[in-house]
C-alpha cells in the first residue's frame, strides 16, 4: 500500500495536508515570498499534525518538492466503548479494530451507530458521527 505521494510546494493550499517529519499535517497558513533576482520564491508552510496537534513548518522554494499522505476517508460502526478507546467495524472491509476516542465526541458516542474517520500512514483518526453537522 502507498502513503504518500510527491508534489510540489506550490500546489499546497489551506486545509490541504502535508507530510512534515514524517507525521501527517494540515496546512492552517502559507506565506510566500517574491521571487528574488537568483532564486524561486519561498514557500514557509505552518501545519498542524493529524494525530498529536503539534505545529510544525517548513520551508522551500515554491518548485521544491514535498510529500502528501494519500488519505483514505471511511465509515464504521461503534461495536463497544471502553473508556477513552471505541472498537469500530469497518462497514467495508468488516474488520474491526481499536481506535482512541477524541474528547470532542466522546459524549454521543455509543454502541451501534455510525461513524466517519479517516486513515493514513497506518493510523486511523476519527472524525465525527455520522447523521450529525
Amino acid at each position: 500500500m502507498v502513503d504518500k505521494i510527491y508534489g510540489s510546494m506550490g500546489d499546497l493550499k489551506v486545509g490541504k495536508y502535508v507530510i512534515i517529519e514524517d507525521v501527517p499535517c494540515k496546512v492552517v497558513s502559507i506565506d510566500k515570498s517574491k521571487p528574488g533576482k537568483h532564486g524561486a520564491a519561498k514557500m514557509n508552510v505552518v501545519a498542524i499534525g493529524l494525530f498529536d496537534n503539534t505545529k510544525r513548518s517548513i520551508m522551500k522554494p515554491s518548485d521544491g518538492d514535498v510529500e502528501i499522505p494519500i488519505i483514505e476517508r471511511k465509515r464504521a460502526q461503534i461495536v463497544a466503548v471502553t473508556g477513552n478507546s471505541a472498537q469500530l467495524m469497518d462497514l467495508s472491509s468488516y474488520e474491526t479494530f481499536e481506535v482512541e476516542v477524541p474528547d470532542d465526541i466522546k459524549s454521543s458516542m455509543e454502541s451501534g451507530r455510525e461513524i466517519e474517520y479517516m486513515e493514513t500512514m497506518g493510523r486511523k483518526l476519527l472524525l465525527r458521527m455520522r447523521g450529525e453537522e
